[in-house]
């Protein structure tokens, strides 16, 4: 899973990765998704207007995924707390369901979360 953070321009150092691509007020594009920034290039940030940059995360630790992972199977546990997955006619719950377990937990719903696949 990648991830990034929205870090203020004086929170970015030299040598941190872009996840996204970087462009200024009238979408030009300044730089690409994964360039690795140099000092020169945030010297220059401030004359486009660039306050943010969306930086790729330090990655998870195993225990760190995994404490995420199971946050995920709670949080979409209690959200779809009244759906029954044995109820036909709920269809478009359960196909909800299995869009965003699919999405946060990169599996099919009912792995963790009660419901049927």
């Amino acid at each position: 899973m990648t991830t990034h953070q929205l870090l203020p321009l004086e929170q970015v150092r030299p040598g941190m990765i872009l996840s996204d691509v970087l462009l200024d007020a009238r979408g030009q594009v300044l730089l690409p998704q994964g360039a690795v920034l140099t000092e020169n290039m945030l010297s220059l940030m401030p004359r486009h207007g660039i306050e943010m940059l969306s930086i790729e995360a330090p990655p998870l630790s195993p225990e760190e995924q995994a404490a995420l992972q199971e946050s995920y199977r709670t949080r979409l546990a209690h959200l779809f707390r009244k759906h029954d997955p044995a109820d036909t006619d709920d269809a478009a719950t359960a196909l909800l369901l299995s869009y965003v377990s699919n999405y946060r937990l990169g599996m099919e719903a009912g792995a963790g979360t009660g419901a049927a696949a």
